[in-house]
């Protein structure tokens, strides 16, 4: 009503209001930093809020399926959610068992490092095949976008997920074995090298973030100072990027349209990268002619199992968007796309059913690798806001390494050696039933 009535700040203040107050309400029952739910809340709600404000140009008033899918979106989440739980007064266990990890300390290091060479070595023939490294090109704002390799690619970008493995290493081992822990830094080094010099700063974002999230789940202390240097230098290396994209301040400022031209590019920047998204889907209910029937969902299987240079049709149709430079979308954009209404409702839905079972399979966990898959699933929520998670194929080329690593783990936890099985009496041990969860 307060947008309709012309009053967009009242109207992006409620709903930041009830963003932190959901999330608030989930983190004070759960004791959980990253309760999913909360997450969910507190990045598509409160990112719903900013665009409401209508700060830039480029926004419009929404039309009534634009705000009756933001509001189908979180609902089916929170109600499925909330069911499963048992009602509002559930509570979850703040004191989750810990397992003894021990015996999977050599697995992971050695999982981090055959991940890492890997993603090296395909950022080493991407480069030498395509001739370049976007982060030495000048005067391209896109240069980036055209490195990519098909297949190979993939792999050269599954280095986001190494951090995530020394963390787990880290905690495990607790810095008594100093060589391999001296290593792993060099790997993680390495894994973060590769996003800068693709310009990549979702890449590189995704990469700490998913290491914070794994070692803030592992239930270690959290050093404010450590923390607040670490985002500090995230800071500086995604401002370097930025330029190093050739976008300077005044291509920006043409792009992003704000009604206050004063206002700091440092504001309006990561405003825009979170507002505009909103604004995108409204372009979509408003401008579609039709739906795609799952064409678009199933986007990582046409990818992945290369259908979709088989059969062209099978490319996804046209982004709508309100700037051809602002493509980022929100999670439910392409759910709204195939299905409308009701594809938004069901998604949303079946995304608060994973979210609960993850969280409770975190109450008992055998493999440590569930860490980071809780780590990337709690990225993708707290996201939400930014694009398509769950239609992108590089989401589900992660997802099936890190099943991959959970295997491996699973399979030669306690071996001396990483790449011989536990043996007993000559046969080798089988996987525990329900080991890798």
């Amino acid at each position: 009503m307060f947008a309709e009535s012309r009053h967009p700040y009242l109207a992006g203040l409620c709903l930041l209001g009830a963003a932190l107050w959901l999330y608030y309400e989930d983190y004070r029952r759960s004791g959980n930093l990253l309760h999913l739910r909360a997450l969910f809340a507190l990045s598509f709600v409160g990112g719903q809020g900013l665009a409401a404000l209508r700060l830039s140009r480029l926004s419009q008033d929404w039309n009534a399926m634009t705000w009756l899918s933001f509001l189908a979106a979180f609902t089916g989440f929170y109600a499925v959610f909330w069911y499963l739980e048992g009602g509002s007064g559930a509570r979850w266990n703040r004191q989750r068992r810990r397992a003894d990890f021990g015996d999977a300390r050599q697995p992971v290091f050695m999982a981090a490092c055959i991940l890492t060479v890997l993603s090296a070595g395909c950022f080493a023939a991407e480069a030498v095949i395509l001739g370049y490294i976007p982060l030495f090109v000048r005067g391209v704002p896109h240069a980036y976008s055209y490195f990519h390799l098909t297949g190979i690619h993939y792999v050269t970008v599954s280095c986001v997920l190494v951090p995530s493995l020394s963390v787990i290493f880290f905690c495990i081992d607790r810095g008594r074995s100093r060589t391999q822990t001296r290593a792993l830094l060099a790997l993680d080094a390495l894994a973060l090298l590769i996003p800068i010099l693709c310009v990549s700063r979702s890449q590189l974002l995704m990469a700490v973030l998913l290491a914070a999230f794994t070692y803030i789940q592992m239930g270690e202390r959290i050093h404010l100072p450590a923390f607040a240097g670490a985002a500090a230098a995230l800071a500086v290396a995604y401002v370097a990027m930025t330029a190093a994209r050739s976008h300077d301040s005044a291509y920006l400022k043409a792009v992003f349209e704000m009604k206050q031209e004063k206002m700091p590019l440092f504001l309006s920047q990561p405003y825009m990268y979170v507002a505009n998204n909103y604004d995108n889907f409204d372009c979509l209910t408003g401008q579609a002619a039709g739906h795609t029937w799952g064409l678009r969902m199933l986007a990582p299987l046409w990818s992945l199992s290369g259908l979709k240079f088989l059969y062209p049709s099978l490319t996804p149709g046209p982004v709508f968007v309100t700037r051809p430079e602002m493509t980022t979308l929100t999670l439910i954009y392409d759910a709204y796309y195939d299905f409308g209404l009701i594809g938004v409702l069901l998604f949303s839905c079946a995304l608060g059913f994973v979210s609960f079972v993850l969280m409770r399979k975190m109450e008992h966990v055998r493999n440590p690798i569930l860490y980071l898959l809780y780590a990337q699933m709690a990225f993708y929520l707290l996201l939400s806001f930014f694009t398509t998670w769950f239609s992108n194929s590089a989401t589900w080329f992660y997802l099936a390494v890190t099943g991959a690593a959970a295997l491996y783990v699973s399979f030669f936890r306690g071996s001396g050696l990483s790449g011989i099985g536990r043996r007993k009496g000559g046969r080798r041990f089988a996987i525990k039933k329900g080991a890798l969860l």
